[in-house]
């Protein structure tokens, strides 16, 4: 993976960062072109893909894969996970540090071996609007 100083960001990088970070979401590719096509319209989905790939190898953005389109998230602090809606497909925070060190520390002892640097966590469930239509229908 590539240093986040190593990456030159361009006005369209600039915009496709822009618009993951100030998403109140985690938005997918699709989401993510429309928002910069806003302030630039000339930009082609090529190029916001292009642009989410060199993010996310730079260490800018974070992927998370679904069972529908990857969603991109701006928050790439360690101590968060997500819960991705079985219903509608939202992805959601969640914080959890503590389950995370038990994990790589049972990896560290199960495999020696191996350097164990981190872990994903993937919470699968219904969000908070998919439970309440869920408990009322």
């Amino acid at each position: 993976m590539s240093g986040l100083s190593d990456l030159r960001l361009t006005t369209q990088r600039q915009a496709v960062l822009n618009a993951v970070q100030h998403s109140v979401n985690h938005p997918d590719a699709a989401e993510v072109y429309e928002h910069v096509r806003a302030s630039l319209p000339r930009v082609s989905l090529g190029t916001v893909y292009r642009a989410l790939d060199a993010l996310v190898e730079a260490g800018f953005l974070l992927r998370i894969e679904t069972s529908g389109p990857a969603r991109y998230d701006g928050n790439v602090e360690p101590a968060h996970h997500h819960l991705t809606c079985a219903r509608c497909g939202a992805v959601v925070d969640i914080p959890v540090t503590r389950a995370e060190r038990q994990v790589i520390d049972e990896a560290r002892k199960a495999r020696p071996e191996l350097r164990v640097s981190g872990v994903r966590l993937d919470f699968r469930g219904l969000c908070p609007v998919c439970r309440d239509a869920e408990e009322r229908g």
